[in-house]
């Protein structure tokens, strides 16, 4: 039976605990220490061009949103800010414990109470526009467009609301095997549908204006005797390009499908908890072990591999310009090759863990460490 990484959490682990399964802790500290960080000569330099603060994060993971120049970033006792070149365009304290956040169009800045309320802010001033109870814990940032807001539910039901006024629009739900990871993943509102991965190895493509659900596309196929072995949760939020959508499963497989058909274009045994980048040429994957492998992302080919990170919790990774970015459990960015994968350059953002993804700038890159601390990076 594979044993979960440490930053798995089942939604049924205290069940499992309990029944004796004593190696699936997730916070047992007896476990394989991470991998030292390896010399290397740097070929490129990280450099903060600026560094903000927020509230931490406790137990939830909260995403900076990016629009324009403009960096939303929430904590957990309930501030959200608007950051431009490291200065607060406002900053307002929400009233509320939160739990998830941020999302934005540019036009709201959303974030989620632990209460189950939707709190949607004015994105040129934090000035509250508008606070909707959806009676259901959330821990994903919310995906935001002119006219909705998608919110999805720890028990995996996406809510969308108008983005008027909070008014709610639609419910979709689907049956879900009775084991399932603990998603931080978001939803993507992609024009007129939603993409968002699930259980099960689905990913599901919803109508955005009815939430009827379209289609749903095959990522893995659960597999094992048990309920744990057949654990197979889309990671991550999907990535769509031009012609494909791109998804990885925990247990599963990494694949790429065609838009207009839902064929799948390819397909690789992998398993993931935190997701993939991909740009024309190739698809980035951190797998369970915090290996980060790139592949072709015309065929799902193996190009390289770095697998000296491990046990290091390393993050979705991210493509910027010839760069890969991942962060890790001390608070240490790592920029490696595009091409092959080598350490390219290391700074350390802060002594906290970098759980959530980092996130593209129009130049460089923006990274928020668990503790609050926000920094904004440059490549030379």
């Amino acid at each position: 039976m594979k044993t979960p990484s440490p930053r798995l959490v089942p939604l049924l682990v205290a069940a499992l605990l309990a029944a004796g399964c004593s190696s699936l802790n997730p916070f047992a500290s007896s476990g394989p220490k991470p991998a030292e960080l390896v010399d290397f000569k740097p070929a490129a330099q990280l450099v903060a061009t600026w560094r903000a603060s927020i509230g931490e994060a406790e137990h939830y993971r909260f995403q900076p949103a990016v629009w324009s120049d403009s960096v939303y970033a929430a904590g957990n006792e309930g501030e959200v800010a608007r950051f431009e070149d490291g200065r607060a365009l406002w900053r307002i304290d929400t009233g509320s414990e939160l739990s998830a956040g941020v999302g934005t169009d540019g036009r709201l800045a959303v974030v989620v109470a632990a209460d189950g309320s939707v709190i949607a802010l004015d994105a040129a001033n934090g000035s509250e526009r508008w606070r909707a109870p959806i009676g259901a814990e959330v821990l994903a940032p919310p995906a935001v467009s002119l006219e909705l807001v998608v919110v999805r539910a720890s028990d995996n039901r996406l809510i969308a609301l108008n983005a008027r006024d909070g008014s709610r629009r639609w419910v979709y739900q689907r049956n879900n095997p009775p084991l399932a990871l603990r998603s931080f993943a978001g939803v993507v509102l992609e024009g007129p549908v939603v993409l968002a991965g699930f259980p099960g190895g689905k990913l599901a493509v919803i109508n955005a204006a009815n939430g009827g659900a379209i289609t749903e596309l095959n990522v893995a196929v659960p597999r094992g005797a048990t309920e744990l072995e057949r654990v197979a949760d889309v990671a991550g939020m999907p990535v769509v390009g031009r012609r494909e959508v791109c998804a990885v499963a925990y247990q599963g497989r990494a694949a790429c499908f065609d838009t207009s058909n839902g064929n799948a274009i390819w397909s690789r045994d992998f398993s993931s908890s935190v997701g993939m980048d991909r740009d024309a040429r190739f698809a980035l994957v951190t797998d369970d072990r915090d290996a980060v492998h790139a592949l072709d992302a015309s065929t799902g080919a193996s190009v390289w591999k770095q697998d000296a990170l491990a046990r290091r919790q390393v993050s979705k990774p991210l493509i910027v310009g010839d760069h890969v970015i991942v962060g890790d459990l001390e608070g240490y960015v790592h920029a490696l090759s595009r091409e092959t994968g080598a350490f390219a350059a290391r700074e350390r953002a802060g002594s906290d863990p970098i759980v959530a993804d980092p996130v593209p700038l129009r130049r460089g890159f923006v990274v928020q460490g668990a503790g609050g601390d926000i920094t904004a990076y440059e490549i030379r």
